[in-house]
């Protein structure tokens, strides 16, 4: 999607794509484009430079485990070697840096892509009426993800069934799903505080709905603005099908609010 709305911008895409994780059909759009494994950094930004890039958007992400399997080149090596902490948020951050260090400035990952982030409101499939457990499930996620825990918990009745960790959301969803018979459950995802949007973007779509229709959830709460919503269309439509609700809210001087007169239909391709 960012793919072919840059294009329609008037930019030349160049695409470093990697092995195991890039789908090939996203490759075929790009004007020119070179296959990496993970951590070969070096040969990425020559590679760009090559292609006279000056800016870049990272899309889609690297499965955490690949991040924690890599076989990296010497300047992967020397930046590992340098880091305190290795987990994702840093890994990225310090690649970011490197790419700015051969004139590459990294956008935020939602770039092209910002009509595609619900507002606060009501998004889609049914108005919901008791907001209690989206608020409660809402301060939770935001102490978790601060702790750097996970960015997703699942709640039933003011009781919390799951936090995200390193498993995933899906997984996460699944757990608590199970844990809550499918009755009352609520999913609650948001961002980090200060999280970087170069890199790590929270994001729901299609499977998303589909992995919570399945364990049973009919509610799912996003944080507004700070949330991709991917395949927007298909979305509402699963939603209305299978009776799950939406709706992006919004946090002010740390209170929660949820506003559900309005309704925020992104766009989508």
């Amino acid at each position: 999607m960012s793919a072919a709305r840059a294009k329609s911008g008037g930019a030349r895409l160049v695409m470093a794509a990697f092995k195991g994780e890039t789908r090939q059909e996203l490759a075929d759009r790009a004007d020119a484009c070179a296959w990496f494994r993970v951590g070969q950094l070096g040969k990425v930004i020559k590679f760009l430079g090559k292609e006279g890039a000056t800016e870049a958007v990272m899309v889609g992400q690297i499965a955490p485990r690949n991040l924690f399997d890599l076989r990296p080149d010497m300047r992967t090596a020397m930046l590992l070697a340098r880091l305190k902490e290795k987990n994702a948020e840093s890994i990225f951050s310090a690649i970011a840096d490197e790419l700015a260090k051969d004139g590459i400035d990294l956008l935020p990952a939602t770039t092209f892509l910002e009509d595609m982030m619900p507002k606060e409101g009501h998004v889609c499939g049914p108005v919901l009426k008791d907001l209690s457990d989206v608020q409660y499930g809402f301060t939770l996620a935001k102490e978790t993800s601060r702790l750097d825990i996970g960015q997703t918990v699942v709640v039933r009745n003011g009781t919390v069934l799951a936090v995200e960790a390193f498993e995933g959301t899906n997984a996460c969803i699944h757990r608590g799903g199970e844990l809550g018979k499918g009755k009352d459950v609520t999913v609650v995802k948001v961002s980090k505080p200060n999280q970087d949007f170069r890199f790590d973007v929270p994001v729901i779509g299609p499977d998303t709905v589909k992995n919570c229709e399945r364990s049973g959830i009919k509610t799912i709460a996003i944080e507004a603005g700070k949330t991709l919503m991917l395949g927007g269309d298909e979305v509402r439509a699963m939603c209305d099908q299978h009776k799950v609700s939406i709706v992006a809210v919004a946090s002010a001087d740390g209170s929660v609010k949820v506003a559900e007169a309005t309704c925020a239909h992104p766009e989508s391709d």
